[in-house]
């Protein structure tokens, strides 16, 4: 085993709830523009620790997602040594295999790898995140009629594999990255939560 990661994820974009992506359908308005952050709870790649680490990428999706060509811009969290940096990012580009590699290969450019303070919080299913100045998120799931939170299984397109996805809405969905174009300021749009693990 080269590396074995979990911990959270926290999802939004730019299509409204629920996001047609996760069901392999086109994305809302033709595209889809969003964020996915994973707060590193527990994590070893190759050796290093990589626990309490965070990397996000912001993707501008062009179409139907499972085609890829994702425009893509990487946050690492710059408590991140450069040892760790380098371990996190050869798992998220796939270069060590595994299930995260089978979500790399849709990214079909890297517009900038940046470091910056990353800010994740999770409580009772509510979430917030900041990624530097770039973006900033608050989201909430949906409830269902049991008061259990809403969530999807066994979708055609996933970025928790095996882990049960939380919808909701966010209602805050701030991002201004020049590079990739986006200028975005929305409310109670498509958000997803849930736990991950990965192993390569």
């Amino acid at each position: 085993m080269v590396y074995q990661v979990e911990g959270k994820l926290l999802e939004v974009c730019t299509c409204n709830a629920l996001c047609p992506c996760w069901v392999g359908a086109d994305p809302d308005g033709g595209i889809c523009n969003g964020s996915l952050t994973w707060q590193i709870e527990k994590g070893n790649v190759n050796g290093v620790d990589v626990s309490g680490l965070t990397i996000a990428v912001l993707a501008h999706v062009p179409g139907n997602i499972l085609k890829g060509n994702w425009r893509a811009v990487v946050y690492v969290d710059d408590k991140a040594t450069p040892k760790q940096q380098e371990a996190i990012l050869n798992v998220w580009t796939g270069k060590l295999g595994g299930p995260v590699a089978d979500l790399a290969k849709l990214i079909g450019e890297v517009a900038a790898v940046e470091r910056v303070p990353i800010t994740v919080k999770v409580e009772k299913g509510k979430g917030s995140i900041k990624i530097g100045k770039s973006m900033e998120a608050d989201m909430a799931p949906f409830q269902g009629a049991t008061g259990q939170p809403t969530s999807l299984h066994d979708t055609v397109f996933t970025t928790i594999p095996g882990s049960p996805a939380y919808v909701g809405k966010a209602s805050k969905f701030m991002a201004n990255v020049p590079k990739l174009g986006f200028n975005i300021n929305l409310k109670d749009h498509n958000a997803v939560q849930g736990s991950f693990r990965y192993t390569g």
